[in-house]
């Protein structure tokens, strides 16, 4: 969908989601290949640090729980987003407690550069 914004045009994208991954410290970068590998073109990861208890310890095995986390950030197209999504939760190991927690979230429109290429291939 194209828009014009202070005479110019620019490309908002509607069938998009946003991947949200919060993982445990140094496993970003392991989780963010994984989703590149399944076709994601990018991701934005920072840094963050849980609240609460300093250390928890979680179930029988008694496991400490670090507060320190790195969130991974992605948008996808719509029909990227389940396989991505799937692959980088066996690659962050969320299946375990205390590993960490990804939710999708629909975006209503996104707006970045989308080379001319692109553009035109689409709109045929």
């Amino acid at each position: 969908m194209k828009r014009t914004y202070l005479a110019e045009e620019f490309i908002v994208l509607t069938d998009v989601v946003l991947i949200t991954c919060v993982v445990q410290r140094g496993m970003a970068e392991e989780v963010v290949q994984v989703a590149r590998q399944a076709g994601a073109q990018g991701a934005t990861i920072f840094y963050a640090s849980g609240t609460g208890v300093r250390e928890r310890r979680l179930g029988l095995l008694s496991l400490a729980v670090s507060p320190e986390k790195e969130v991974i950030l992605i948008v996808a197209s719509t029909d990227q987003a389940d396989r991505i999504f799937e692959k980088m939760y066996q690659a962050g190991k969320l299946d375990t407690p205390g590993m960490g927690m990804i939710y999708m979230s629909p975006l209503d429109k996104m707006a970045t550069h989308v080379p001319k290429g692109i553009v035109e291939r689409f709109a045929h």
